[in-house]
């Protein structure tokens, strides 16, 4: 019988053996053995998967190429498509976004492209980007430079708040504040030699004073480097506090906006707990305490597809004109991501000149409405041929009626 070494040293050649024959047998996953005609079976040969668009009845990519838009008559525009996605297994049937809410992809001219760039260099931030405006090639890339708007972001990107139709980004503790910002948007806006501006910021109710102090600085700063710049300043509730309220009012801007984005009933799940719907109507109607019913403008935004009812948008809209507010505007909502409310209606073009109407009538100075209307979209062309034109020519009446009055005096010396 052979001893345990004997053994052992028998098998260390067999174990190479049949290691060294593992190894020559091995191939590699990148190059593929090419198997022979004689030995290729289509049989065992895996399924293309198949996909799950089996919508046969589309046109092909060269006829859709060679197609040219045609205009749809209003009642199949307004039609809503839906359509089923997902597996067999999990069906669903979703809506699809209607004609009237589709954009081309922003792609800008020379203006858009110089604003762009100097954002990035200044290190500043633009609610346009932030928020995903659909409209954004349109607003800073107008054919006329003085009549396009810009929204500028201050005080960081970050919300303090948590709002559930809103995309920026959110944290309890964001980054301290740019003591260079006023300085570098005031240059900014100067360089682009824009009509309009917006001045809007994430809340921050981190600070004191909620960032008041900062947005007024930015204010005189623009308005000692430019004072022909109309500002437009689109600011929180600064937590219901009306003396941070008067100091942005009292900072020399054009036009004093404050969203209360819904109706009230909503408010409570559209909006962040600390937000009310009369905690806004107060920071509205404080606003013109301080300034005068003539010495600012005031602004709001509303957006419809939540869920709101008529007689909801009706009271709001009651509610506003009792807190003198004098511009409104309606858009659609449009929801950014799926962590964020569902659109529960998409409103039609016709319906959103309805409430125009309607609100026009009920004495607001200046209505935009549409589905694409956002609080700052456009606002400078808004503003300038609504809203100052309208003033000037009360101010023109104004002064021939005194005139008048003047010759009447005068005419009975003589």
């Amino acid at each position: 019988m052979a001893s345990a070494p004997t053994l052992q040293r028998i098998r260390a050649p067999l174990q190479r053996a049949a290691g060294a024959s593992f190894t020559a047998a091995r191939t590699y996953a990148t190059v593929p053995d090419t198997p022979s005609p004689a030995t290729a079976n289509p049989a065992t040969t895996p399924a293309r998967r198949p996909t799950y668009f089996k919508n046969t009845t589309v046109a092909s990519l060269d006829d859709f190429i060679a197609s040219r838009d045609s205009a749809l008559p209003a009642t199949e525009a307004y039609t809503l498509r839906t359509a089923e996605v997902g597996p067999a297994s999990n069906r669903r049937t979703i809506t699809r976004l209607p004609e009237w809410l589709k954009t081309p992809i922003p792609a800008g001219n020379q203006n858009y492209k110089k604003i762009k760039s100097d954002l990035r260099g200044l290190g500043l931030h633009t609610v346009c980007e932030e928020a995903r405006c659909p409209n954004i090639s349109d607003c800073w890339g107008g054919d006329n430079k003085n009549a396009a708007t810009a929204t500028i972001m201050l005080m960081g990107d970050t919300c303090t708040r948590g709002c559930r139709f809103c995309s920026v980004k959110t944290n309890r503790k964001p980054a301290p504040l740019d003591p260079h910002e006023p300085e570098h948007t005031a240059e900014a806006l100067a360089r682009w030699g824009l009509g309009y501006v917006v001045l809007t910021s994430v809340d921050r109710d981190d600070l004191a004073d909620g960032g008041a102090r900062h947005f007024a600085e930015t204010i005189s700063k623009i308005k000692q480097k430019k004072p022909g710049l109309l500002v437009e300043a689109l600011t929180g509730d600064f937590r219901g506090d009306l003396d941070m309220v008067k100091i942005v009012a009292d900072s020399g801007l054009d036009v004093y906006a404050h969203n209360v984005e819904t109706v009230e009933g909503l408010t409570p799940y559209v909006r962040d707990r600390r937000a009310t719907f009369r905690q806004s109507l107060k920071v509205l109607n404080h606003v013109k305490d301080v300034r005068g019913d003539e010495g600012i403008i005031t602004k709001t935004s509303i957006m419809l597809g939540l869920g709101e009812q008529e007689e909801e948008v009706t009271d709001a809209l009651r509610e506003l004109r009792k807190a003198r507010v004098d511009v409104v505007t309606f858009g659609q909502y449009m929801r950014p991501t799926k962590r964020h409310l569902k659109v529960e209606k998409y409103v039609t073009p016709d319906e959103f000149e309805m409430w125009r109407q309607r609100a026009l009538d009920m004495g607001f100075l200046y209505v935009a409405s549409g589905p694409l209307v956002r609080s700052s979209y456009k606002a400078g062309e808004a503003f300038i041929e609504n809203v100052l034109k309208k003033r000037a020519g009360e101010k023109v009446a104004t002064a021939a009626e005194s005139k008048l009055g003047e010759t009447v005096v005068i005419e009975p010396q003589l």
